[in-house]
């Protein structure tokens, strides 16, 4: 009769094998356990980033950063911060920047505020559809004179989106990179921000503001559980196979 001991299912494993397996088995499930707690980390990050932007969009309106901090500003301290500025609107260095709204799309539209100081701030002023993209076609929104604008302070955005990038000379534009169109419109002295302004009407009802999106995606929860309940998996494996082992020898 052949020896099919090699085949039987309870054969004994050598103990190198075991000590492979079991070490393998061990950093996986540390692996996983690491991955959880950056998970709770990025928990309580998230959750943090959540408060303060809260209390800055429900705060009172204050200056915004004097050109002299302009080297400061940082998304951790300023983004989302709720500014008030007052200055004179060069309604002829309008920019449009395609945008995809609740309203459906169309474009930001983006106008220089020059400052008392000589200083200017791009104001996303709001959202038209295309049929209203040329300011001919509201000519009640190209404000004159002294114009004030509350609003959030929001972070330039280089290069244009994932797919689409920015194309300054043919002024086609997808992410609002202050840089780059205040370059394109020969803008001087530009701050690196840009204020979204609020939902303050403008006259003719266009540009419409106070669109701002601001929804922080919070699944580190769920990852962390995941993570740690495919660390525990492991280590049942693990749990498993040395019970099996035991008993194996036991019984040889």
């Amino acid at each position: 009769m052949s020896d099919i001991s090699s085949d039987h299912p309870d054969r004994q494993r050598s103990p190198v094998t075991l000590a492979i397996l079991g070490f393998g088995l061990l950093a996986l499930a540390a692996a996983l356990i690491a991955l959880g707690t950056w998970q709770v980390y990025r928990l309580s990050w998230k959750l943090d980033l959540i408060a303060r932007v809260d209390a800055r969009v429900h705060a009172q309106p204050v200056a915004p950063p004097a050109q002299a901090d302009w080297n400061k500003v940082n998304p951790a301290d300023d983004e989302y911060r709720r500014v008030t500025a007052s200055g004179i609107f060069e309604n002829d260095k309008e920019t449009l920047v395609t945008a995809s709204t609740a309203l459906g799309s169309g474009y930001w539209v983006l106008t220089p505020l020059r400052l008392a100081d000589g200083s200017a701030i791009l104001v996303n002023r709001g959202f038209v559809p295309p049929d209203r993209r040329d300011p001919a076609s509201r000519p009640e929104s190209e404000l004159g004179g002294q114009a004030r604008v509350t609003g959030l302070m929001r972070m330039t955005e280089p290069k244009g989106m994932l797919l689409r990038s920015n194309d300054p000379a043919s002024d086609r534009w997808y992410s609002r990179d202050v840089t780059a169109i205040a370059g394109k419109r020969g803008l001087s002295n530009v701050a690196p921000f840009f204020i979204d302004a609020d939902a303050t009407p403008n006259a003719g009802g266009v540009p419409v503001g106070g669109l701002t999106v601001l929804d922080f995606p919070n699944n580190h929860l769920v990852y962390a559980i995941t993570w740690y309940v495919l660390a525990l998996m492991v280590a049942g494996l693990l749990a498993y196979i040395i019970r099996s082992e035991i008993r194996i020898r036991r019984a040889s």
